[in-house]
């Protein structure tokens, strides 16, 4: 599936993924290929990344933490996500 996740100052992540886990407001919850269309309100928290290869641009390379090859994690305090037809896209503050 993809994931964008997009701040209001840039594009932080843009590509293929596995899974991403998100800090919803009723707790954390994961998606993964083929999950139902779903959009939900997020929280402040950490956003999981499970992902074949990473490639992130200079500006945002600081944002992201490195857990292994495959896993990054990114801290946001609120934000919004909508999965529809194998596309996730993160808004976050």
């Amino acid at each position: 599936m993809i994931l964008d996740i997009v701040s209001p100052e840039a594009k932080l992540f843009s590509g293929q993924v596995t899974s991403v886990t998100v800090p919803g407001v009723d707790g954390s919850f994961q998606i993964l290929n083929n999950h139902a269309p779903i959009v939900s309100i997020l929280e402040k928290g950490t956003i999981k990344i499970a992902a074949p290869s990473f490639n992130f641009s200079k500006e945002v390379a600081d944002k992201f933490v490195r857990v292994n090859d495959q896993t990054y994690t990114l801290g946001i305090t609120s934000g919004t996500i909508e999965m529809k037809d194998n596309k996730v896209i993160v808004l976050v503050d």
